[in-house]
């Protein structure tokens, strides 16, 4: 008869010690040649967070709520126009009574409970939901190897072909396609700061967005396959610091 086999659980502080070792592995930064120019850790405070579905989806609709246009407009019995004068008689013409021909039944009359111009779809956002969501959406991002890391990505002017060239080479050099054929949403290239010429590069390629850092949302992240992440020192910081500010 064979001894059955003894099972040993970890304890929570091997297995607190176990997750913060695997969520500070490095990742390579590469030049827009593709070279490998150095490595960085990712923090725990950005990319350590688990993944909060709710909150996630609550905070992406909210934001899309926020986005939205309202545009949708009708006209009710005081907006069209004609109806001043009684179309008839009160009585004597046997024919139903009106009293002006902008009644909704009318032909040409007002819509009755139809979109207005005026309806409000915005929703609240809590600053400390807004940065969660954030958060959880970057952690799933690094825990799935889809966020890669440039030097820099500096343009003396807007040249499209130079931009197409630079994700060719990095695609190659992180083994990630940066580029789909199908034009999908395949990258967000998030620069440090507002810089026209690189927007204007790369805003050319189908399926490749830009964003600067401290605007990032959980929508924008969600919404492209890949992040790319410009200057990564100098982003943990804004990143830090809106995460602190919450």
């Amino acid at each position: 008869m064979t001894p059955a086999k003894k099972i040993t659980k970890k304890s929570p502080a091997r297995k607190k010690k176990a997750e913060s070792a695997g969520s500070s592995a490095e990742l390579p930064i590469f030049s827009m040649e593709g070279k490998t120019v150095g490595s960085i850790a990712l923090p725990e405070a950005l990319f350590g967070k688990p993944w909060r579905a709710d909150l996630v989806h609550q905070v992406t609709t909210a934001i899309q709520a926020n986005l939205r246009q309202n545009r949708a407009h009708t006209k009710d019995r005081s907006e069209v126009s004609g109806g001043g004068k009684k179309p008839w008689a009160q009585k004597g013409t046997g024919q139903a009574r009106h009293g002006s021909s902008r009644s909704p039944i009318w032909r040409h009359g007002g819509i009755t409970f139809g979109p207005r111009s005026t309806r409000d779809y915005s929703e609240k956002i809590n600053k400390k939901m807004r940065v969660g969501a954030l958060l959880s959406v970057l952690s799933r991002k690094a825990k799935e190897g889809e966020i890669i890391f440039v030097d820099s990505l500096a343009f003396a002017t807007p040249k499209t072909k130079v931009a197409l060239a630079a994700l060719v080479v990095l695609s190659k050099a992180s083994k990630k396609g940066l580029l789909s054929p199908k034009g999908a949403n395949s990258a967000l290239i998030a620069f440090d700061s507002y810089d026209k010429n690189a927007i204007k590069s790369f805003n050319n390629l189908q399926g490749i967005g830009t964003e600067e850092v401290r605007s990032l949302n959980p929508v924008a992240v969600m919404t492209h396959k890949y992040l790319v992440i410009e200057k990564p020192e100098a982003a943990f910081k804004k990143l830090l610091s809106r995460a602190k500010s919450k």
